[in-house]
């Protein structure tokens, strides 16, 4: 069984050659924080493409120096919202605003529990209107699934009804418990790994992406 068979459509990989090209470079523990940055912000640019594929449109005129034709906006009704979890899915923003110069963010605060692996919101600040957005959850990583659990739960808490989840790498364990805790979400991602290890950890992974990304430990 592929893995879209295992998770049906509402589970996304962007397998695009130079996606696959630039995952392997993240992935390296050899590449250094700087790249690392660079990395995560071009690949959310390439996912964003695809997660923001079933937008509608608007017609519009538009004069060239030519003459006058018809093109097309985003609809008007597709504000969009982009909502990091903190810190790792700050790394994603930029490429994400590249995007979507428009887009208003949020942030939501989690940590997790190094003995239990459950997580916790210390801090929340979203746009006044999000229960109206279009909104994208950014985080690199979906291991257990517990923080996009606990932030998806959130923003549906705050009326949110379009809602999609952007990570770069997942473990099928993440998938499953993400899609069984909310029957309306998407997923997208570059990568589905094999495994967790004992230490909720994605193999083979690429590290804790907020240490590479801040160059922390």
């Amino acid at each position: 069984m592929t893995v879209l068979e295992e998770f049906g459509p509402r589970v996304t990989v962007v397998d695009h050659p130079m996606v696959l090209h630039k995952l392997s470079i993240l992935r390296s523990k050899d590449t250094p924080c700087s790249q690392f940055r660079t990395l995560v912000k071009e690949l959310s640019l390439f996912e964003g493409y695809e997660a923001t594929r079933d937008l509608t449109l608007e017609e519009v005129e538009v004069e060239t120096p030519i003459c006058k034709t018809t093109c097309y906006h985003v609809d008007a009704g597709h504000d969009v919202a982009i909502v990091p979890i903190l810190r790792a899915g700050l790394g994603m923003v930029d490429g994400m605003l590249e995007l979507i110069p428009s887009a208003h963010i949020g942030h939501l605060g989690m940590y997790r529990d190094p003995e239990t692996h459950v997580p916790h919101v210390y801090y929340g600040k979203l746009p006044n209107d999000i229960a109206n957005r279009y909104v994208l959850i950014v985080d690199p990583m979906l291991a257990t699934g517990g923080s996009s659990i606990d932030a998806i739960r959130y923003l549906r808490e705050q009326g949110v009804k379009q809602l999609k989840l952007m990570v770069l790498v997942a473990a099928p364990e993440g998938l499953r418990a993400v899609l069984d805790a909310d029957p309306d979400v998407q997923i997208y991602t570059c990568a589905v790994d094999e495994r967790l290890n004992d230490d909720a950890y994605i193999v083979p992974g690429l590290g804790d992406a907020g240490d590479r990304i801040f160059g922390t430990k």
